[in-house]
């Protein structure tokens, strides 16, 4: 298989399927990377970061909700997460003037949804989870060494839901 169709896809129909993925990659995932989660509303792109965010170590008891309005939200797990939403921003200005781009190279994990229209302004080589809704389905690619490497991790691990 080749690197550039290097994947991963499976059903998610229930929402234990969901977390059960975000938990299979959490131990793949590292600061600096950049996971973009694509699908339309109700897909389950803010349930899986919420379960992502849980794998990585955040208590069960803090909230994890979607950025829509206030755009960014910052939670305490291992590595630090960033969970982005981009949908409301239409230019690349608007996107660089949040920084986003800055905190990846510190080390945080960026966690964006609605932001393959600007992989390049937050740093390019980006993990892809799109999240189809009939039939529910995830679907796992990547741009870039570091994540392919990841998707190798995965895979290797056995790429499947716990």
């Amino acid at each position: 298989m080749s690197q550039k169709t290097l994947r991963w896809e499976g059903a998610l129909d229930r929402e234990e399927d969901t977390a059960g993925l975000a938990r299979s990659l959490a131990p793949h995932l590292r600061g600096g990377d950049l996971l973009v989660l694509t699908g339309g509303l109700g897909a389950g792109k803010t349930f899986f970061t919420r379960a992502l965010c849980h794998a990585l170590g955040l208590s069960e008891d803090e909230r994890v909700t979607s950025p829509t309005f206030t755009l960014v939200h910052e939670y305490e797990t291992n590595p630090p997460l960033l969970h982005a939403d981009l949908y409301r921003l239409a230019q690349e200005e608007e996107v660089f003037e949040l920084g986003l781009e800055t905190q990846r190279a510190e080390g945080r994990l960026l966690v964006v949804e609605w932001g393959a229209p600007f992989e390049d302004v937050l740093g390019g080589d980006a993990l892809f989870l799109d999240l189809d809704l009939d039939p529910r389905r995830g679907s796992l690619h990547a741009r870039g060494e570091r994540p392919l490497a990841c998707i190798r991790a995965f895979l290797d691990a056995g790429g499947v839901l716990p």
